[in-house]
């Protein structure tokens, strides 16, 4: 129970870092190109966990533990890989989508991965409670109520996050499979990396951003690039170790309700009574999921087969 209730306010914490990144990622967006952007606050991430992973390695060998084997080598690089992967087309397609779309269809067809995760999760033989569902039903509807303030309609930027919300399940998924496995700093700094990376690439054909575009944007970028990637993904890893990733995705579909709070302190933006209305469902819905008496997945169906 202990654990369960540190895991779950990491998770919380993350949602509240990343909530309040959406501050940083829109005054970056005024300077630099989404691809750019995300490939910066990446590598800045990758690059701030690399002396933590000195540090650990050097805890480590004084406290007599044993080094890793070719074989949990080689599937933490898989995993890093994996996870980076899907971190750069998601992150991509929902930079990509907000171009054409509002930010608050774009915020609420995001957090479709609080529904996507457990509907995934039965075709890979696992089972949520009741609470659960009940719960991601009224994360769905608190999102509606906290994003949704025009009319609803399909265009092309709305598929492009909802492709995004899809990968983002995919990679809660990949990471639920391979934290318990290595070591969850070294994961999340290898997927760093690899999202870098691989964002680097279109950056470099379509954008080719400028150095004092870049030192423009120093702040934003050193926000989302240190605590949004640096820290926040990584809880997100060592959190999901022993977390069910249904109510993972529950926890961290407070990001939304922490982007409204922060763009409310930060920026002034005013919540009306139906934003009110829509966080506290989501609220409610988290809550819900934590009561005790939750079941447990059956033996030999935590991890993904």
């Amino acid at each position: 129970m202990k654990h369960r209730s540190t895991n779950n306010f990491l998770l919380a914490l993350t949602a509240l870092i990343w909530g309040s990144a959406f501050v940083a990622q829109s005054v970056g967006m005024d300077y630099l190109g989404p691809f750019t952007f995300n490939s910066i606050r990446s590598i800045m991430g990758g690059i701030v966990l690399l002396p933590v992973l000195f540090i650990l390695k050097r805890q480590g060998r004084k406290s007599g533990q044993s080094e890793s084997t070719s074989g949990s080598r080689k599937t933490l690089v898989i995993g890093g890989i994996l996870c980076g992967t899907a971190l750069a087309v998601a992150s991509s397609l929902q930079q990509i989508g907000i171009v054409y779309t509002s930010a608050g269809k774009a915020g609420f067809i995001t957090a479709l991965y609080i529904l996507i995760v457990p509907v995934m999760g039965l075709f890979l033989g696992r089972r949520a409670g009741l609470k659960v569902w009940i719960g991601v039903a009224l994360a769905v509807a608190g999102m509606y109520f906290l994003c949704i303030t025009d009319g609803f309609s399909i265009s092309k930027g709305d598929f492009l996050v909802f492709l995004c919300a899809i990968v983002f399940s995919i990679h809660i998924l990949v990471i639920d499979y391979f934290a318990p496995k290595v070591d969850g700093v070294a994961l999340s700094c290898i997927q760093f990396f690899v999202c870098g990376i691989l964002c680097a690439v279109p950056m470099l054909v379509q954008e080719q951003p400028q150095v004092s575009e870049i030192l423009a944007a120093w702040m934003p970028l050193a926000y989302a690039g240190v605590l949004s990637c640096g820290v926040a993904y990584t809880l997100q890893v060592i959190a999901q170790k022993n977390t069910e990733p249904t109510v993972a995705s529950l926890l961290l579909s407070l990001e939304s309700v922490f982007s409204v709070l922060a763009g409310w302190v930060i920026l002034g933006e005013r919540l009306s009574g139906r934003e009110l209305f829509g966080c506290a469902l989501v609220f409610a819905a988290v809550l819900l999921a934590q009561l005790p008496g939750q079941g447990k997945a059956p033996a030999g169906k935590k991890q993904i087969p």
